[in-house]
Order: structure tokens, then C-alpha cells, then sequence
């Protein structure tokens, strides 16, 4: 089996491609704005490495040869940052994605398995998880999941007018291991914030809220799920995340801290404030999108795909924070340590894609 995956070098990505790396069967197509430069170790070698701006206006003519002879494509590349320039984001993550599927269509590709998110959910219930029934209008303020719901309004078009065309979706909770710590820092917390903040006794107060509730799972659990995608002849979407749900008395007691109640408008307020000073690179729709995402009945792909998660949440947040904290990444642009900046093997530019 040949595989291309997009965003190879991301979160998700690099864990999948230590995953695929035990399948002696399947070899790998590695599709990233800036590829890691040749040599970097694992999980980047034996990785047949193109670089690919997606949201290019020449991106799919560019992509379609790449993926001649490929039997499917995982399609990972979403961009979060730079958060104020939203134009710049929808043209990665949208239009990006428009490109991908247009270029599988020409090589004669016809299976998709794309990084969808628990983002695209509606607002629901924080005491018991939906399944993949529930409706996918997202969450209005928040960005990142309107931009999700845009990628599966569609990917649904393609599938009624191309009817070959095979798309697993994969709504993921957040995502998370320790190599991560230094991408997802930059992501959400910033430079202003000291790592060391972010070690057990550091921070004093954690805020709480009952509606601040949210899953997560380890990218080690997702990689396995989307090797179960791949392996199996299933469509559709699937939920993915582990266990227990997290919430801000689980991150107060990883953290060393206490709890203290805090309405959302006012943390949406604070969000909102310091954002607007580019104080912080979080916009307020996290908020907003933490606040309304439910949690989800994983149900689905453990019927169908034999999948269960091998992690347990709390340790998976506890291996992030301490990522956070040492700075600790791998060689390749977006997993970078932090204060570090990485040669890559072609030329590139912006955010990881």
C-alpha cells in the first residue's frame, strides 16, 4: 500500500509516521510546506519527501503527480496560526483542501481519510458523549471550527457528485504527546509565558468552569486509529478520544494548583482583550469552542474499526506539560524545540501546512 499524507510533519503526523513505520507493506508519500531536511532520523527517513504549499493557486497541478500510484491519502495539513490573519488560515485550510481532493481526483485516487475535528460538532452536552449523528454546524464563533465545518460541507459535495470518491472522517478530540509541548505552546500560550511556569507548583489558581469540560487522546492512539482507516474498507466519519474527560480540576491537580470558579464571559473577556493586544496568540473562539464542543461516544470505531484507546487521558496531559515545559520537539519545522529554528530540506515559507 502507498500512502500520501499531508502535513506529515505536524502533531499528528510525525506519530503516524512512527506508526506506519512498523507496516513493512506500506510506504509513504510525505507532503509538507517544509520538509524536514534529509537525514533528521526517525520518523522522517524512508519517507519519499515533496514540498507542497497547498493553498497555491498551482498546488493541485503540482500535487496530482505526486500522487499517481498512491491508494489513499491522509489529509492532516490545517493551519492555526498566525490567528489574526484569517484569510491566510482559510487559504491553507480550506482552500488547501479543495486543492487536495481536486489533485487526487486526477491521479485516480479515490480514498480520503481526513483529520476532521470534535470542532465541527454543534454545541452539546459536557455529561455524556454524542455520536457521529450529531449535527456538524460547529461552534459560530470560534474560527477553527467554522472552518472545519466548511471542509465537511465539502467534502460532502464531492461525495455526491463524485461517486467514487471514499472519505473516512476522523473527529478527533485535541490532540496530544510531549513532542508536541513546544508546537502546541507556540499555538496557544506564547513567548511572553516562561516555560518553567508550566511546571507542577508554578501556577497557583487554574480557572474552573462546569462548561470547560473537554476530551483528549494520545497522537500514538490516533495514529493507530487512522492505520485501522486505512486498513479497512469503511467510509463515513469516526469519533476519537480517550479517557476520562478532562476538565479544570484534572489540569489543577497535574499542575500543582487550585481551582477558582470563573464565569465564561469573563474568561472570554480576558481572551479577548489580551488577543486583541497580541498579548497572547489565542483568539476567544477557543473559549467559545471549549465551552460548547461536547464529548463524544467513541463507539463507532470500536465496532468498526477495532479501535481503543491505550492511554489514559491524564497521563497524556501530563506528558504535554511536561513537553511544555522542557521545550523538548523533533527535527522538523512545526515540531521544533522551542527558541530553536530548524534547517528543512526544501524551500519553504510560513506556518507548517
Amino acid at each position: 500500500m502507498r500512502v500520501a499524507i499531508t502535513g506529515a510533519t505536524g502533531n499528528v503526523g510525525t506519530a503516524l509516521l512512527r506508526r506506519l513505520a512498523a507496516e513493512p507493506d506500506i510506504e509513504v508519500v510525505g507532503l509538507a510546506r517544509r520538509p524536514p531536511k534529509p537525514g533528521s532520523g526517525t520518523p522522517y527517513d524512508g519517507v519519499d519527501w515533496h514540498a507542497v504549499d497547498l493553498g497555491d493557486s498551482s498546488a493541485a497541478d503540482r500535487l496530482a503527480p505526486r500522487l499517481e500510484g498512491v491508494d489513499a491519502v491522509v489529509h492532516l495539513a490545517w493551519q492555526i496560526q498566525p490567528s489574526h490573519d484569517r484569510r491566510r488560515l482559510r487559504r491553507t485550510n480550506i482552500t488547501g483542501s479543495r486543492h487536495v481532493v481536486e489533485a487526487m481526483l486526477r491521479a485516480g485516487v479515490t480514498k480520503l481519510v481526513y483529520a476532521s475535528s470534535v470542532g465541527a460538532y454543534a454545541p452539546g452536552p459536557k455529561d455524556r458523549g454524542v455520536d457521529e449523528t450529531w449535527p456538524t454546524t460547529g461552534v459560530r464563533r470560534s474560527s477553527y471550527s467554522t472552518d472545519k465545518v466548511a471542509v465537511e460541507r465539502m467534502l460532502d459535495q464531492f461525495e455526491r457528485e463524485r461517486s467514487r470518491l471514499r472519505v473516512v472522517r476522523m473527529r478527533t478530540a485535541l490532540v496530544f504527546q510531549g513532542e508536541a509541548g513546544p508546537e502546541i505552546g507556540r499555538f496557544f500560550v506564547g513567548p511572553l509565558v516562561p516555560r518553567g511556569l508550566l511546571r507542577p507548583g508554578r501556577v497557583p489558581v487554574v480557572p474552573r468552569n462546569g462548561r470547560l469540560r473537554a476530551q483528549t487522546v494520545h497522537a500514538d492512539d490516533a495514529a493507530q486509529a487512522y492505520l485501522m482507516a486505512l486498513r479497512r474498507e469503511v467510509t463515513g466519519a469516526f469519533n476519537i478520544a480517550g479517557e476520562p474527560p478532562l476538565d479544570g480540576k484534572v489540569l489543577a491537580t497535574e499542575m500543582g494548583a487550585r481551582t477558582v470558579p470563573v464565569p465564561l464571559p469573563v474568561l472570554r473577556t480576558a481572551a479577548a482583550l489580551t488577543w486583541y493586544a497580541r498579548l497572547q496568540p489565542t483568539e476567544p473562539g477557543w473559549i467559545d469552542l471549549a465551552a460548547g464542543a461536547p464529548l463524544m461516544d467513541c463507539s463507532r470505531a470500536g465496532d468498526l474499526l477495532g479501535w481503543t484507546p491505550r492511554h489514559d487521558a491524564r497521563a497524556t496531559l501530563r506528558e504535554l506539560l511536561a513537553g511544555m515545559a522542557s521545550g523538548a520537539g523533533m527535527p522538523s519545522a512545526a515540531l521544533r524545540p522551542a527558541g530553536r529554528r530548524l534547517a528543512t530540506g526544501l524551500p519553504g515559507h510560513g506556518n507548517p501546512a
